[in-house]
């Protein structure tokens, strides 16, 4: 009985022809030549390259399956949106934060919206043709949340693409400008995680990542024309335009009439909650979700004016099914997985006229889309944000409405 050895490429220099961009910030190509063994056209996912562009590419990973991974080498054919990257580790084998400092700021809009659009095709059967808008400030400076790895001489940097390995950076031009300099220079527990945040008094703060350390300086934040204070480590949008652009998109999709009920699932502090609760008014109801206690805490004290607003401790996935109010809007932030099917069912079974589901990842969100429309809820409106530039990276808000009929 013969068995046909898996092909190993790692290392292998590969001459290609790229095609469409792929979700996760790579192109799709395929590998054919007479001296290239089994299988013929295997798929190769390649960095650092653009659509059209003809490259040399190093395989970085091969598992022996349909695909392997590559990262682009030298350009023999460039694509007129190639640009210098800012940058000097985003290369082959440099920084893995960065996808797309090879390509022109709007060209990185187009290959997002048409890696969200592929993804709603194949998951969700639906063509529809996205715009990806530009957030304000452009695409460098903007990342006021920066997670360092430390190495085992205690040097903080940044991780290598797919790797632990430990990049010994000078700074990164997508933080605001100043930021990490100084952290840069610091030593810190050899194996650890830090993170660096800049707040909106433009402040900077350094936490040891999973710290329980309690009364440390509170991070200040600001939007929908409120602000919290947050303790180490609670989420906040990265990019400075983020939070009140999704609160207002949010707000008038979700129209909470006055005295109803909302639920703000995956709720966080509480940014969604301040908005639905001024919507339904003193006589209304607004149910936060949130697993981490540490945020409901600050979004307790944040909103400690709006009584309408009522938290619940608990995962959503736990939580979900018991809730015992029919709301008339439900808003949900879930993490990158999305929804997933237990929780759009138990939402679509209690009946809300309006879904709003924001969203960070393209594949997630149109696996969202088919689950809610098994359950009579259609994608109304759908917006998308460049809220990473340089980065494959998106962020999304879809509104589902009940199919005329449904309920």
């Amino acid at each position: 009985m013969s068995t046909t050895a898996k092909p190993d490429w790692t290392d292998r220099v590969l001459e290609l022809t790229v095609g469409p961009i792929a979700h996760g910030g790579h192109c799709v190509a395929r590998a054919v030549g007479p001296d290239l063994a089994p299988p013929p056209g295997r798929v190769v996912f390649v960095r650092h390259a653009l659509p059209g562009e003809r490259v040399r590419a190093v395989v970085t990973e091969d598992s022996g399956g349909s695909y392997c991974r590559a990262d682009a080498i030298a350009v023999l054919h460039a694509a007129p949106e190639r640009v210098t990257p800012p940058c000097p580790w985003a290369r082959a084998g440099g920084c893995g934060g960065c996808d797309f400092q090879h390509v022109d700021p709007a060209a990185q809009r187009t290959l997002k919206a048409a890696a969200l659009a592929e993804q709603l095709r194949r998951l969700a059967g639906l063509d529809r043709a996205i715009e990806v808008e530009e957030l304000p400030g452009g695409p460098l400076g903007w990342r006021t949340r920066v997670r360092l790895a430390v190495d085992d001489y205690g040097r903080p940097g940044l991780r290598a693409h797919r790797s632990h390995d430990v990049l010994p950076i000078a700074d990164c031009v997508l933080a605001p400008p100043g930021l990490l300099g100084p952290v840069l220079e610091q030593r810190f527990p050899p194996g650890s995680q830090i993170e660096v945040v800049r707040d909106a008094d433009g402040a900077r703060h350094v936490f040891p990542v999973e710290t329980d350390e309690a009364g440390v300086e509170r991070v200040r934040q600001r939007a929908a024309g409120r602000e919290w204070r947050l303790s180490a480590g609670v989420f906040w949008q990265v990019h400075p335009a983020l939070a009140d652009t999704l609160a207002a998109v949010v707000g008038d999709w979700a129209a909470a009439p006055t005295g109803g009920t909302a639920w703000d699932l995956y709720g966080g502090v509480g940014l969604f909650a301040a908005v639905l609760a001024e919507q339904v008014g003193p006589r209304g109801s607004v149910t936060v979700v949130e697993a981490s206690a540490q945020s409901v805490a600050d979004g307790r004290a944040a909103l400690a004016d709006l009584p309408q607003v009522r938290w619940c401790t608990a995962r959503v996935e736990d939580a979900v099914g018991s809730l015992d109010s029919t709301p008339d809007v439900v808003v949900a932030d879930p993490p990158r997985r999305g929804l997933g099917r237990d929780v759009a069912a138990a939402i679509a079974a209690h009946g809300p006229q309006r879904i709003v589901l924001v969203a960070c990842d393209p594949a997630a969100l149109a696996r969202d889309v088919a689950l809610l429309a098994e359950h009579g809820y259609a994608l109304t409106q759908l917006r998308a944000f460049d809220a990473f530039p340089m980065t494959h990276h998106l962020e999304s808000v879809a509104l589902f409405e009940p199919v005329r009929g449904s309920w």
